[in-house]
This record gives structure tokens, sequence and C-alpha cells, in this order.
């Protein structure tokens, strides 16, 4: 093993070391998933599905080539929600599936986006899933994507005549925050609100689980680590992204008035919990 690879794993390990310490000592703070999973609930997603269904509505997704967002895309197929259902992204994505025939593609430039106004027109809901990391794209290029791609995009959605804007965040996102990744999070959040869509649903997810397409040692070694947690304090700082994508879609077809909802990592659990009870 390389110096470097080496430093690398040690790091990660003592993250991971830490962050076990960390839960100790906050074992008594978390709770499991409490009484939001319950069977009138279930009972009425299906009859909220159909309904949802017939009215026939449109929906975009930003970001449809990272884990959460090809997720999204596999579960709003399976469940038929939309009749039309639309992929903005920087280049062509490849689907071998006969469901993925009708998906329509929109390839944009997001250093030019008021050029591809018209990709963003006549949706009615939103998913906005856009991501970097600061290790992959460094300080300026995170920023760059998870703040400008992700507020102009939003932007030009609302102006399109999109109803309801869905936005994945992160857990402890807030504007104020010495963190970076956090302070950005929570920017966003606060600018997306200014724009004042219908329905404007925030996901404040902990850390996701999912088996990642490129490779990140420390992330392997947090899900090991989340694995082998017993259930209650895994879900209070974790969350299968599967769970996640099916929190989103039950919140959709959930009738709301609230112009804003804030979802935290339990609420995730408890709605996305419901929905893995039942059927696709």
């Amino acid at each position: 093993m390389h110096r470097s690879a080496a430093l690398s794993a040690g790091a990660a390990v003592v993250a991971v070391a830490a962050l076990a310490a960390a839960l100790l000592l906050l074992q008594c703070e978390v709770s499991g998933p409490g009484a939001g999973s319950s069977m009138g609930e279930a009972e009425a997603l299906p009859k909220l599905r159909g309904d949802f269904r017939r009215l026939n509505k449109s929906v975009f997704i930003l970001g449809a080539s990272g884990e959460t967002g090809r997720v999204l895309l596999k579960e709003i197929l399976e469940q038929g929600l939309f009749s039309k259902v639309t992929v903005i992204g920087r280049r062509k994505l490849s689907f071998d599936e006969e469901a993925y025939k009708n998906v329509n593609q929109e390839v944009v430039d997001f250093e030019k986006l008021d050029d591809y106004a018209s990709a963003f027109q006549g949706h009615d809901v939103g998913f906005c899933c856009l991501g970097t990391t600061r290790k992959k794209a460094g300080a300026e290029g995170f920023v760059r994507v998870d703040r400008d791609y992700v507020l102009k995009s939003a932007e030009l959605a609302k102006a399109g005549g999109c109803k309801h804007f869905n936005l994945l965040s992160s857990k402890g996102a807030d504007k104020s925050s010495s963190i970076l990744f956090l302070q950005v999070k929570g920017e966003v959040e606060d600018r997306v609100e200014e724009l004042k869509f219908d329905r404007y649903s925030i996901f404040r997810p902990g850390f996701l689980l999912c088996d990642r397409q490129e490779s990140r040692p420390a992330e392997w070694l947090l899900r090991k680590f989340f694995g082998s947690l017993p259930e209650s304090w895994a879900s209070g700082h974790s969350v299968p992204v599967v769970t996640l994508v099916r929190a989103m879609l039950s919140n959709t077809v959930r009738p709301s008035d609230r112009k804003k909802e804030l979802l935290d990592n339990k609420a995730i659990h408890d709605l996305g919990k419901v929905d893995g009870s039942l059927k696709p």
C-alpha cells in the first residue's frame, strides 16, 4: 500500500472511531422511528397515489446521475406517478431497461443555464438532487454546483411554472455554520424559499447509506459502521437512499396547504417506512 493511501485509510478509520464515540455519548438522546409510521398512513397511501396519478402531472429531476437521483428516477417510474418524466443534466444518460424508454432528457450547460430555460418549462413538480463534494470539485467548485447551479435551476423552474419544488439538503444545514458544506446547504434552503413556490419541501437526511458507483473509502467504512449499530441509533444519524426517495414521493402525493415543509431524518424514516411496507 502506498504511503498516501495508508494515510487516507488511517484518517478514515480515525474519523469513524470519532463518530462512534460521539454516537455513544448521544445514545440516550436518540430515539427510533416514532408513531409517524402508522397503519392509518399505510392504508391511505395507495389511494393518495391513485388520486395523484389521475392529475397527470409532469416532473423533472436534477441530478439523476447521482445516487439519490438515480434511485428517485427508478421509483418514480415504478410507481407511475407522473404522466411525463424529464431528466435535466449535463450529459445524456444511457438506460437499458424498457421502463426508461419514455423518459425525456434535457442536456444543459449549467454554466449557461439561461440559454436552456425551455428545459425547465411545463413541469408541475421538481426534484433537485444536484450536488458534489469539496474533495472532488474543490471549495470553489463545490459552491458553484451546490449553490449557484441549484439556485439558478430553481429560478428557472419557478419561471417555468413549477408549483412544488423538492430540495435535497442535509442534516445540520445552517447558513451561519462554520462548516462550508452546512453553510452552503443552509444558504440555498433560505434563498430557494425566497422564490415563493406554491409548495417547497426540504429534505434533511443524515448520512446516506448506499453503494456508490464511485469509490469513497471513508464512506464505505461509515456504511459498515452504521450497519453494525442498533437500528434506533443508526436511524438517528443515517438513512438508506431508498428510504429517503420513498419518503420524498410519499410526501409529494400527500395534499398539503403549507408553503414550506422541512423534513428531518426522523420524518424521512417515518414516511419512507410507511411506503416500504407496501408494494410499489
